[in-house]
């Protein structure tokens, strides 16, 4: 949903410790493996038995199958974390208590977040998933626009801000272009708040927040950065001077103060020759 926007870790275990009564496990599990692995709502609820346990234990990689991927275009891979396979892991017992007669070597394809009505041998919808995340939400007490893209939106946001790596965080999201992953991402919720708090009076501008804004940036990083803000990146990045002498490529990195006086330079030339 746009505008949704995303939880961070603290959010997620108190939305977490908010769902009761008989589908709680059920409905749990679908919260913490969507902000665990970032699918869609509508590839989580495609999901089966088989394909998140396999061998008699969940599955430490995910494989969203074309079939159930926005546009059935490509498949993507996504690895499963501690918090996603111990929801998996309570999922499976909840099954297995739930319906007693289950045997899940014979059951692959059953679905793996079951509707309430019959057996559960068919998927819970869009609609009732929208509800029972809202009331965790509600319950947490959280504001803000928040959705069943809250959990894919939060995935993402984490990715990034832990790896810095837009092109990670692109092909973890199963996005076909970065454009549309620096669009998705926006700015970071966490780091406005902080950034924000930090002006306050009281502060006195004592200190600096530094969420992902080192004074030196890998050159990669700094194109997709100057490009989201609007410059010409790959014509600042040409005025730069060479990287110091001894330096690999991997380890290629451009202070930020170059990249403006760079970009101030450019546009003063630019004035020069229309003058």
């Amino acid at each position: 949903m746009k505008g949704a926007r995303p939880l961070d870790n603290v959010e997620i275990l108190l939305v977490a410790q908010q769902f009761d009564g008989t589908f709680a496990t059920r409905n749990r599990a679908l919260f913490m493996l969507g902000v665990s692995v970032g699918g869609r709502i509508s590839e989580l609820l495609a999901l089966t038995i088989g394909d998140v346990w396999q061998n008699g234990k969940p599955v430490k990689d995910l494989l969203f199958q074309r079939r159930v991927v926005k546009g059935k275009q490509l498949s993507r891979m996504v690895p499963v974390n501690a918090d996603g396979r111990t929801a998996i892991a309570d999922l499976i017992a909840w099954h297995q208590a739930q319906y007693s007669d289950l045997d899940l070597d014979l059951n692959p394809n059953r679905p793996l977040f079951p509707s309430r009505k019959g057996c559960g041998d068919a998927a819970m919808t869009r609609k009732t998933g929208h509800i029972v995340l809202k009331e965790a939400f509600e319950k947490a007490g959280l504001n803000g626009k928040l959705a069943t893209h809250s959990l894919r939106k939060s995935f993402a946001q984490r990715v990034y801000d832990a790896s810095g790596d837009i092109y990670l965080t692109q092909e973890l999201l199963g996005h076909a272009s970065v454009e549309t992953t620096q669009q998705y991402l926006g700015t970071s919720y966490n780091k406005a708040q902080r950034v924000v708090e930090a002006i306050e009076t009281a502060n006195r501008n004592s200190w600096r927040v530094l969420l992902h804004s080192p004074y030196q940036l890998h050159t990669d990083s700094l194109i997709v950065e100057l490009q989201r803000r609007g410059y010409d990146a790959t014509a600042i990045v040409a005025q730069m001077q060479p990287r110091q002498t001894g330096a690999t490529d991997d380890a290629k990195v451009v202070p930020i103060s170059q990249a403006r006086r760079a970009h101030q330079v450019g546009a003063g030339d630019e004035r020069q020759t229309r003058e």
